[in-house]
């Protein structure tokens, strides 16, 4: 069931903190490790992917799949400022020619959200110095592995610390409104019992934590959320970067990722709609521009009102995330952005958590059907990367949001593949 030419990169995606495993030198392992911590569970080994890459590979390879995007843990290879561990570089450099022995396209992300301790004590992304701090970590890479790679993703949806800040934003809105409820001063907007003190107990002693690991009670890291300043930052680095790899290697494909809803206004949302785009996506054309590619991440779409989003619409499937499973987004998004950006096109995410792996298979056939569509009208769509690869460690939420084409046993991490993968390989 061919959907897609030859030359189409057709794979599958990860993050080395959600599947390497002992990742003990980033603020995520940090953030894990504390007593109050917001994570649901430590990440530990992981799947270990670490030290069984050749064997996820080589399921990528058996399955059909011609590419594997993953990403290179700047807390690895530079653990500590000014020191670079050649045995990780080394390592990766094993990853990348396991893929080319497969004959599968390795897509390198360099930053996927975890940042070394190292730089979350200097300001992390809220301090001027990560722009050079990243573009030094990223030149050393370079150096190392640019002969062994065409296409490098800089920075894993460079937009999220703004849509971070701004759900934060909307939790504490929605407990403000809990509170004066609770005191007989509001409506019960919020239908959820909730323990304000200890809600803010917990984030009495986060702050201790916080202070105790990375010196400051509140540390700007990538995945806690960020403001316009860090977003600007996060460019800088992103222009640095291509500047870097383009001196060194100026045939290597270059650009970014960014995640992105497909944004659907009710009536009376058009405004609020296309204001939370430009947030989203049209502000970041002038720092794109000069990319060879973009990357583009979808999950779902999202019901745009007035004044707010609106629910998920009553009766329709959700995903384990909360998600509505709504696979058409991805077409969606791809046309929206097709309009602004020129250059090439990857999906470098779009997936689904759940068990039931035929509505996996599903999802599949439809977003795929969706890149199909686009590409038929001449939009230069270069490839789908599925997310995730295998069953892995999904940040705050842990083990239990289940994204895999392989399943992984959290018992003895043997792999095991779903129909998902094969279908996939198919295409």
């Amino acid at each position: 069931m061919s959907r897609f030419a030859k030359e189409f990169f057709l794979g599958a995606a990860t993050a080395a903190h959600q599947v390497e495993g002992n990742n003990t030198n980033s603020d995520c392992w940090a953030q894990e490790q504390m007593p109050h911590s917001t994570y649901k569970e430590k990440s530990g080994i992981a799947c270990d992917h670490y030290n069984r890459y050749a064997e996820d590979i080589r399921l990528m390879k058996e399955a059909g799949l011609n590419a594997y995007r993953f990403s290179i843990e700047w807390a690895r290879v530079q653990p500590e400022e000014g020191v670079f561990d050649e045995e990780q570089i080394e390592h990766y450099r094993q990853v990348i020619r396991c893929c080319r022995e497969m004959g599968i396209e390795p897509v390198v992300t360099l930053f996927h959200f975890s940042s070394p301790v190292w730089i979350i004590r200097k300001g992390g992304w809220e301090a001027e110095t990560v722009v050079e701090d990243f573009a030094q970590y990223v030149a050393h890479v370079i150096k190392a592995l640019g002969s062994e790679l065409n296409y490098v993703c800089t920075i894993n949806e460079a937009n999220m610390g703004l849509q971070v800040a701004a759900i934060s934003r909307r939790y504490t809105l929605m407990a403000k409104k809990a509170a004066e409820a609770a005191a007989g001063n509001g409506g019960g907007e919020v239908q959820m019992g909730l323990n304000m003190q200890a809600m803010m107990e917990n984030m009495r002693f986060q702050a201790m934590e916080n202070a105790e690991i990375f010196g400051t009670p509140q540390p700007h890291c990538f995945n806690l959320g960020g403001s316009e300043h860090s977003d600007l930052l996060t460019m800088k680095c992103h222009q640095a970067a291509r500047k870097v790899i383009k001196e060194l290697y100026p045939e290597i494909r270059v650009g970014l990722t960014l995640s992105l809803h497909d944004l659907q206004p009710v009536p009376g949302g058009e405004e609020r709609a296309e204001a939370v785009w430009a947030e989203e996506f049209t502000h970041y054309l002038p720092y794109i521009k000069d990319d060879d590619f973009l990357g583009v991440q979808n999950y779902t779409r999202t019901l745009v009102g007035a004044e707010d989003d609106l629910p998920v619409p009553e009766g329709a499937e959700r995903t384990q995330m909360g998600y509505e499973y709504y696979p058409q987004a991805l077409e969606h998004v791809i046309r929206a952005v097709a309009r602004d950006f020129k250059g090439d096109l990857m999906v470098t995410e779009n997936g689904v958590s759940c068990d039931e792996d035929s509505r996996r298979v599903n999802f599949i056939d439809i977003a795929t059907d969706g890149v199909a569509h686009c590409i038929a009208d001449g939009i230069p769509v270069k490839g789908y990367f599925y997310w995730s690869l295998m069953d892995n460690f999904e940040w705050q939420m842990g083990y239990r949001m289940r994204f895999g084409l392989i399943g992984i046993d959290r018992a003895t991490l043997e792999r095991k593949p779903k129909a998902s993968l094969y279908h996939l390989g198919g295409l």
